[in-house]
C-alpha cells in the first residue's frame, strides 16, 4: 500500500519581494490561490524597490522575510538549536552540508522551521542562484522537495558556475524554464543533468489583458523595460535616428528605470533625438497598458550582453500582444518562440539598428499589417500563456515531486 501524499502546500522562495519588474511571479502565485492552492511566500533578501504594482494588492499568501544578517557565533547556534528541536535528524542532515556557506545555512534552517511549522509541503524557487540555493538547502532540512524555475542571468551569465547550476539541478524535483531556447540550452550546455528539464512559459491572467485592434493608433512606438545592456535601447535609439533622417513623424516612448538611465539621456541628446524619444521612467501597471493601448508597435531589441547576460523571455512582450500592439523583436534567446517573423510580429537581427527601423517603419506605415499580426500574436498568447493552465501544469510537477519523496521516505524507513 502506498503513503498517502499530503495535500499539496507550496512555499515560494524568491531573493525579494515583491520587485517591480517581477509580475510573472506574482501572476503566478494568483493562479494558484484561484486553484484554491495554498502559497506562502518567502524571501531572503531585503526588498529595496521605489516602486510597486498594484497587482500586489490581489495576493492574499502570507510573506515571510527571512533574515539575511551576517550571522555570528551565538545567533548562528541559536538557529542551530531551534533547528534541532525542530526538525527530525537535523544533526545529520547538517552533517551532509559543512560545504555550504554558514549565513546560507542559517536562512535555509530559519525557512526549513518556518515551512513545517506552516505545513508546507513543497518549495519552488524563481532564479537558480540564491533563492534556490537557500530552497534546496531548506528541503535537505524539512525533508520535504523542492523545484525551481530558471530564466536568464541565472543561467546565462558568465559568473554563473556550471557545476553549482548542475548540482541545484540534481537534487530538484523538478527543473522548469520558461522558453524553448532555455530548454535547448540546458541541454546543450548541462548534458544528462538536465534531461528532465521543463518548457512553462509564463503567463497571464489574460482577462486583465483584453484584445483590442490596433486600426488608429498614433504613429507611436513604446518600450517596456529596465535600462539594462541586455534590452539594447542603444541599438533603438540609433534606429530612431534613422528613421528621423528618413523624414518619419514619430514618437518612441520608454517605460522603465535602470542603471543605464543617464547615458540613455545623453544618447538622446547625441542624435538630436529630444522631439521624438522620451524616458518616462517607472509607472504603474494601468499606465504601462493605457501607453500599450495608444501605440501603433512595441519594440523589444534585446541584444546579448558582454558579460553573457540576456533575456528569457520578456513578460512585456506578452502583454502587449495580448492586448494587440503588434510587436517588433530580435532574434534573441526566446522571443522568436512568440515574435514569428511576418506571423505574430516582426523579428529582426540583434544589433542591426537598419533592420529595426525598417521592421518600426512598416508597421508605423501600415494598419492591415498591424491588424493582421495583433489578430495573430493574441491567438498564440491565448493558446500557449494562460497563466491558470500553465500554473496547473507547475503543480502537476510539484506533485510528482512529492510523491516521489513521498516513496524514498519510505524506503528509507
Amino acid at each position: 500500500m502506498s503513503r498517502m501524499v499530503d495535500p499539496l502546500h507550496i512555499g515560494y522562495v524568491v531573493k525579494r519581494y515583491p520587485r517591480f519588474s517581477e509580475t510573472f511571479i506574482v501572476n503566478e502565485i494568483l493562479a494558484h490561490e484561484r486553484a484554491g492552492v495554498p502559497v506562502h511566500i518567502f524571501a531572503v533578501r531585503k526588498v529595496n524597490e521605489p516602486y510597486f504594482q498594484s497587482i500586489l494588492g490581489d495576493v492574499r499568501s502570507p510573506v515571510t522575510y527571512i533574515s539575511d544578517s551576517a550571522p555570528k557565533a551565538d545567533g548562528f547556534w541559536m538557529t542551530m538549536k531551534s533547528g534541532a528541536a525542530s526538525l527530525p535528524g537535523f544533526w545529520k542532515a547538517l552533517d551532509g552540508v559543512q560545504s555550504a556557506d554558514t549565513a546560507d545555512i542559517q536562512q535555509a534552517v530559519q525557512l526549513a522551521i518556518h515551512t513545517r511549522k506552516a505545513g508546507i509541503t513543497h518549495l519552488h524557487a524563481h532564479f537558480a542562484t540564491i533563492a534556490t540555493r537557500i530552497a534546496q538547502l531548506a528541503s535537505h532540512f524539512a525533508g520535504i522537495s523542492y523545484s525551481f524555475t530558471g530564466h536568464a542571468k541565472d543561467i546565462f551569465h558568465e559568473n554563473v558556475d556550471p557545476d553549482l547550476l548542475r548540482d541545484k539541478m540534481a537534487k530538484a524535483s523538478a527543473v522548469v524554464t520558461v522558453s524553448d531556447f532555455n530548454l535547448d540550452w540546458f541541454q546543450t550546455h548541462h548534458g544528462a543533468a538536465a534531461r528532465d528539464v521543463t518548457r512553462i512559459y509564463n503567463g497571464l491572467q489574460l482577462s486583465d489583458f483584453p484584445y483590442e485592434p490596433p486600426t488608429d493608433r498614433a504613429r507611436k512606438i513604446i518600450a517596456v523595460e529596465r535600462l539594462v545592456e541586455k534590452k539594447g535601447f542603444d541599438i533603438l535609439f540609433a534606429a530612431c535616428a534613422i528613421l528621423k533622417a528618413r523624414g518619419e513623424d514619430f514618437e518612441c516612448e520608454i517605460i522603465g528605470e535602470g542603471p543605464q538611465g543617464e547615458q540613455l539621456r545623453t544618447m538622446i541628446d547625441q542624435l538630436a533625438l529630444s522631439e521624438h524619444v522620451r524616458l518616462r521612467g517607472a509607472l504603474p501597471r494601468h499606465q504601462v497598458v493605457a501607453s500599450f493601448r495608444e501605440a501603433a508597435v512595441s519594440v523589444m531589441p534585446c541584444v546579448i550582453a558582454d558579460d553573457g547576460d540576456r533575456d528569457g523571455l520578456p513578460t512585456v512582450l506578452i502583454e502587449a500582444m495580448a492586448l494587440g500592439t503588434p510587436c517588433v523583436g530580435t532574434d534573441v534567446t526566446g522571443i522568436p518562440e512568440i515574435v514569428r517573423d511576418n506571423e505574430t510580429g516582426l523579428c529582426v537581427r540583434s544589433r542591426d539598428p537598419v533592420a529595426l527601423a525598417n521592421a518600426l517603419e512598416r508597421l508605423l506605415g501600415d494598419p492591415d499589417l498591424r491588424i493582421r499580426l495583433a489578430e495573430r500574436g493574441r491567438a498564440l498568447i491565448e493558446a500557449e500563456f494562460d497563466v491558470d493552465r500553465n500554473a496547473a501544469k507547475l503543480r502537476s510537477l510539484f506533485g510528482s515531486g512529492m510523491q516521489t519523496m513521498s516513496e524514498g521516505l519510505r524506503a528509507i524507513g
